[in-house]
């Protein structure tokens, strides 16, 4: 009995400690108000005659992690693409490699929040478009409760793709 109680106020000492570090300034918590696991809500384009539709099919599916040091990682996928025939990445047709490209946005970094800004800074390391491996994108964000969405700057066409993110835990 003794020693479960010994436990139990170690643990408990250890809690408010944690809780007053990750909120002193100066510490590495970047991410700090979209910390943790999100699912994909949405992820739409918005064309310049103001009309919207989805970017990745009508049933997207996609995860979005974040840890407390502001790493993260970024899965998008149309959920309509097709299965290869051959049953062989390797055996692909062009039309299926080109789904497969056009249907999935991956990227992983580190990403920081500024709330007063109200905006996302991605440092892209890693990405399934090569292009953005390396650099440094920004998008404006909103935070309502356990929903996160943000609008990437507009491509060429002047279509902005916007994402929503769902909190499925801190």
């Amino acid at each position: 009995m003794k020693s479960s109680k010994t436990l139990l106020f170690a643990l408990l000492a250890l809690l408010p400690i944690r809780a007053v570090t990750a909120s002193e300034p100066g510490t590495t918590n970047t991410a700090a108000p979209i910390e943790g696991t999100w699912t994909l809500a949405f992820a739409d384009v918005q064309h310049p005659d103001g009309t919207r539709t989805h970017d990745y099919g009508d049933a997207p599916k996609g995860v979005l992690q974040i840890d407390r040091a502001g790493h993260y990682s970024l899965f998008i996928f149309n959920s309509a693409r097709p299965r290869f025939a051959a049953n062989d990445k390797n055996a692909g047709t062009p039309d299926e490699f080109r789904s497969v490209i056009l249907g999935t946005s991956s990227h992983f970094g580190t990403v920081e929040a500024d709330p007063v800004k109200r905006t996302l800074t991605f440092h892209i390391e890693g990405a399934t478009y090569p292009n953005w491996e390396g650099t440094t994108q920004v998008r404006s964000y909103e935070l309502s409760g356990d929903m996160l969405s943000y609008k990437v700057p507009p491509r060429p066409n002047g279509d902005i793709p916007l994402t929503g993110w769902k909190r499925i835990s801190r």
